[in-house]
């Protein structure tokens, strides 16, 4: 099960439900994956809204990693998902806002 407060969020993908997590670890193969200097830079790409389809691959294949699977970015290429690419762009961009852009005043208190 997904935990918001921690960066995590879950999607079917390939017919079962997956969880999702850019850890620290996760950021930093991104910024490598991706030629970025850092953080600032990973975030700036971001922020244009123009995504290739290895960056897709690279976002949710870290992401992936980064919540405890053992799986290749061209495993995730592989991988069947109903919605096509622009569910594949929802679950980047959602991995994205839970890991930068969630503040605390926007989670449910847990009361």
């Amino acid at each position: 099960m997904a935990n918001l407060r921690r960066g995590e969020i879950a999607f079917e993908i390939d017919g079962r439900m997956r969880v999702l997590c850019l850890t620290l670890g996760a950021l930093a193969e991104l910024e490598h994956a991706l030629k970025a200097d850092d953080l600032a830079d990973l975030g700036t790409r971001f922020s244009k809204g123009r995504l290739a389809a290895r960056d897709l691959m690279a976002i949710i294949g870290a992401g992936l990693r980064g919540a405890g699977e053992t799986i290749s970015d061209a495993e995730v290429g592989a991988l069947h998902l109903e919605g096509g690419v622009s569910q594949w762009a929802l679950i980047a961009a959602e991995l994205l806002k839970a890991s930068f852009g969630q503040g605390e005043a926007d989670l449910p208190n847990p009361r």
